[in-house]
């Protein structure tokens, strides 16, 4: 760590300022002592004036009156305190704001200063929790604990207007992640908080729906799956590697790309778009990449010549790389507003050069290439054909940020809002990308209505013989009576 702290981050040769250092798990368990150890060595040979610790701790609120319980803090506190650490700072997080009382007992049973007792409360999007935060001066707390003679910012303009626009979009934009990971979604954790912030940036609101890859062959016959698909407005198909769930992956892209819904495939997604081309259009029903299949006579996807076959460990294509970008007109053009553009790499097979020729035939354009124009690192169709089809060799989600989203996640994003505009406006049956719900609907109407209709013609037992009744004769007609209790005028007349 001591080492680490001192390494230049921002493209000079001069060590940062301060280094943050972020220690998971809970206090107590056996897994965090040895780096709690460090952490007390470090405090030590850097002194306390250039140590400030933060810790984080839950303050439960339960029952009826919503008393919140201050023990799990100051447990927490006692065990880290007989591990040789003392905090500076201490973030409650609790579910509603924590009152005097409760930050009183915390800052006198934990040592603390009451001013360094920090409520970290719900709020309705995370990105008010800096907001929360710099309301309670913890940027001046840390300055102060640090001994940093610097003046801390007391408004942040830009990221109130983000939060803001967080809870003021209404306008649902459905964005469909294809992958074999869903069971757990931080596992496409970058790529989500990617979409998050393309969303903000274009005033929607984001729904993330997951869609199992395995779900989406059509030997299986899980219709939930692929009315998802059919619902929403763009579909995404991630990284990963493996061939679990590539055979969904392939039916979602040719779905997409046939139906014209917006798609974006990264990394593993651009390789299976190329497959899918390759055995939909160039009818090389064989074609796969050499990690799924080193025995194809087609192969469009080919490990990297200078990558071991053998040894897997360490030997990807790393880092940032440059692609140039070769027609102006093209999308990447459009959304990077540039000619070479850098983005984060990481993988180990790329496109047969072999192939580039005939792909290109079929209406597939490498927009954008790297490495001397030897790699192939944008695929994308024309916008005359598709409205947003585009594939990426490297990893833009690495880079957004909020306020600042990757142009890729962009001009994904905008492409799925016009989608999202196209299908209000129009009928579902008329809508791209809503007949496999329409069919599912119909199918199971038709199913219902033959069951009805058996049971109506289920036959009577012929020795039950049913009374027939004569609907000739009317009944007679019933004289009105009454309910007044004088009676009625006239036989009152007929007394008298």
């Amino acid at each position: 760590m001591r080492k680490f702290q001192k390494k230049p981050v921002d493209g000079t040769q001069k060590a940062p300022d301060v280094c943050i250092i972020e220690l998971g798990g809970t206090v107590g368990d056996i897994e965090s002592m040895v780096f709690l150890e460090s952490m007390r060595q470090l405090r030590y040979r850097v002194g306390s004036d250039n140590f400030c610790h933060v810790h984080v701790s839950l303050v439960p609120v339960v029952g009826a009156v919503g008393e919140p319980k201050s023990k799990p803090a100051q447990h927490s506190v006692k065990e880290l305190r007989a591990a040789g650490l003392s905090p500076d700072i201490i973030v409650c997080r609790s579910s509603q704001p924590l009152p005097l009382s409760a930050v009183s007992k915390i800052s006198q049973f934990c040592m603390v200063s009451s001013s360094n007792v920090v409520c970290v409360h719900d709020v309705t999007n995370i990105y008010k929790v800096p907001l929360l935060m710099l309301e309670q001066r913890v940027p001046s707390m840390v300055l102060n604990s640090l001994r940093i003679n610097k003046i801390p910012v007391h408004t942040l303009p830009k990221w109130q207007e983000m939060a803001e626009t967080v809870d003021k979009a209404t306008t649902e934009v459905r964005i469909g992640i294809v992958g074999k990971y869903t069971g757990l979604a931080d596992s496409y954790l970058s790529v989500t908080k990617a979409l998050q912030h393309a969303a903000i940036e274009c005033g929607v609101r984001l729904r993330v729906d997951w869609i199992e890859s395995d779900k989406l062959k059509k030997k299986t016959e899980d219709e939930k799956a692929r009315i998802i698909l059919a619902q929403v407005h763009g579909i995404l198909v991630p990284g990963g590697f493996g061939d679990r769930g590539i055979q969904g992956k392939l039916e979602a892209i040719q779905y997409a790309r046939e139906k014209k819904i917006p798609f974006f495939g990264i990394c593993l997604g651009m390789q299976v778009a190329v497959i899918e081309t390759a055995r939909n259009i160039l009818s090389h029903k064989d074609a796969n990449s050499t990690e799924f299949d080193d025995t194809t006579t087609h192969p469009v996807i080919i490990n990297m010549p200078e990558i071991s076959t053998t040894h897997l460990g360490g030997t990807m294509r790393l880092g940032v790389r440059d692609t140039q970008v070769q027609d102006e007109k093209s999308i990447a053009y459009r959304i990077y507003d540039k000619k070479v553009i850098s983005e984060r790499h990481r993988h180990r097979y790329e496109v047969n050069p072999e192939y580039i020729e005939q792909l290109e035939e079929a209406g597939l354009i490498f927009t954008g290439k790297g490495d001397n124009n030897k790699r192939m690192e944008i695929i994308e169709l024309p916008t005359d054909t598709h409205p947003f089809f585009f594939g990426v060799q490297f990893h833009p989600e690495f880079l957004s940020r909020p306020g600042r989203p990757s142009p890729c996640f962009k001009g994904f994003m905008q492409a799925a809002t016009q989608q999202q505009e196209k299908t209000e406006l129009e009928p579902i049956k008329k809508t791209n990308g809503h007949e496999m719900e329409a069919e599912a609907e119909a199918e199971t109407a038709k199913e219902g209505s033959t069951k009805s209709a058996a049971k109506k013609k289920k036959p009577r037992s012929p020795s039950k013989k049913q009374p027939t009744v004569d609907t000739s004769k009317k009944r007679p007609k019933r004289k009105s009576v009454s309910t007044k209790k004088n009676g009625s005028q006239e036989q009152r007349k007929k007394k008298a």
